[in-house]
């Protein structure tokens, strides 16, 4: 297995001289702004640098940025103090030197402070007389809706609970969605960012911090330290950001995004007073995002058949161990498949390795079940047959065993096949491209166009998956197999 996964790494990625930099951003609005401005200064410059958007939550682009698979991220000093490296009301000098052991760096303050807060609707607010987050204890029944990341963060719900005496429990979602949920009153209190744009937008009343827990999150850029002699330019403009971002200013350029559609790379280009890019067309959009899940579910449906058919032979000729091969593969295909994608950014960085990796052990247990099904269900009589003409294992496996099985195994592949062009989705959480990417921005910008342009490719691509696994499965199944018994 472990030599099958190095398979998948050497494949997946090509690691040269000439590779871009590259930046990351977390999956909020903000955070891909800050990246952009930071990609298209060094751009500026003549550098390659590669944006690797929406990167999911702060542990992955932390882990990222510590294995070296991207070079710089925007981050929160509170984040870096309370949540990655567990100093609590450390001083920027303090954080700079506990970074700097682990061979990264950190720019001077952006400018702003986008601190955590809880928010409500002004008019709900108001009719309750809640005013800070301490009110919030009056009142148990309240609906409370964080988002996913906030609700595990040490200075997050956990620790906001505890210090507040909050009796209600609070429910997971996307931060994005969280803002609809309470427009439409399913949700009373969510979690904000005190830069965002909807805000406003939505007369939102924000809580007061009456308690001061939490603490002040100033924007920086983290960056990997050997930066400044591999890219000293770029390194040196990422610092001399400093200060240059007002909370003002921040707000408006989230609200030219996430308000006025405008795209982040138009918005920061604008704010760098250089060149905006030219947006590609839908069409070359799909195009790319298509020869992207393509690659992650042809890679790894690959890689699984050279390990799954031979595991599914041994499992149906050797009992024992064949009720282990098909338990363990069952064990995989329990896993939840965001955290398998996770799992694997250690071993393979961020990108199309670690997708491949996770898409590969899901694609195990269809084709290995369906293998053993196959062989084990060919009637004994004609297996003692094939023994009895003094046909050898490899020939009666060959020239018996597997044809008769050739539909039941193609079956397992065609359900490998259509299992992960439907979870190949998920690799843009860590950077892998396909069609999640306009799924996932679509649902950070409430935009269905988005959302279809990714969700509609990706069914259309199932469905012609399984109908060319259909016509495979009778061009390879023998002309007499394929005739209906008569009655």
């Amino acid at each position: 297995m472990a030599v099958v996964l190095t398979l998948v790494l050497a494949v997946a990625t090509t690691a040269t001289a000439a590779e871009p930099l590259r930046i990351g951003s977390k999956n909020f609005t903000e955070s891909v702004i800050l990246a952009e401005i930071g990609a298209r200064a060094g751009r500026a410059q003549g550098r390659d640098i590669e944006h690797r958007r929406q990167l999911g939550g702060t542990r992955i682009l932390w882990r990222a940025l510590e294995n070296g698979s991207i070079d710089a991220y925007p981050e929160y000093t509170g984040t870096l103090a309370q949540e990655l490296l567990q100093m609590p009301g450390a001083s920027d000098d303090a954080l700079r030197a506990a970074l700097a052991e682990r061979g990264l760096a950190m720019t001077g303050p952006l400018g702003f402070d986008n601190t955590y807060a809880l928010g409500m609707r002004a008019d709900r607010a108001l009719a309750l007389g809640i005013d800070s987050i301490s009110d919030l204890a009056a009142h148990p029944g309240l609906k409370i809706g964080l988002s996913n990341e906030f609700m595990q963060r040490a200075d997050g719900w956990p620790g906001l609970s505890a210090a507040y005496g909050l009796p209600q429990r609070a429910n997971g979602l996307d931060h994005d969605l969280a803002y609809r949920g309470l427009q439409s009153g399913a949700i009373d209190v969510i979690d904000l960012y005190s830069t965002d744009a909807e805000i406003d937008y939505y007369d939102l009343a924000v809580l007061a911090d009456d308690r001061r827990f939490f603490p002040a999150y100033r924007a920086v850029f983290l960056y990997r330290a050997d930066l400044d002699a591999r890219a000293p330019d770029w390194s040196a403009t990422l610092e001399a950001m400093a200060g240059r971002i007002d909370a003002t200013a921040m707000r408006r350029l989230n609200a030219r995004v996430k308000l006025g559609r405008e795209s982040e790379a138009a918005v920061a280009a604008d704010w760098l007073g250089v060149e905006a890019p030219q947006a590609g067309g839908r069409t070359a959009r799909i195009a790319r995002r298509t020869v992207e899940h393509l690659g992650l579910v042809g890679v790894s449906l690959a890689l699984a058949l050279l390990v799954a058919l031979p595991l599914g032979v041994l499992a149906a000729r050797r009992r024992r161990l064949g009720q282990l091969v098909l338990s363990l593969t069952g064990l995989l295909q329990t896993l939840p498949s965001l955290a398998v994608f996770v799992f694997m950014i250690p071993l393979f960085g961020i990108g199309a390795g670690p997708a491949i990796a996770a898409l590969f052990l899901y694609s195990l247990l269809p084709i290995v079940r369906n293998t053993h099904a196959g062989i084990t269900g060919i009637p004994r009589e004609l297996r003692e047959t094939a023994a009895a003409l003094g046909l050898p294992p490899r020939t009666r496996l060959w020239r018996v065993e597997l044809p008769l099985a050739l539909r039941t195994i193609l079956a397992g592949i065609k359900t490998a096949a259509v299992i992960n062009v439907g979870t190949a989705t998920l690799g843009a959480l860590i950077g892998a491209g396909g069609y999640g990417q306009p799924i996932l921005t679509g649902i950070r910008l409430d935009d269905i166009g988005l959302i279809l342009e990714g969700a509609v490719p990706a069914a259309a691509l199932a469905l012609a998956v399984q109908g060319l696994f259909e016509l495979v499965e009778r061009a390879l199944t023998p002309r007499g197999l394929r005739l209906a018994p008569r009655r």
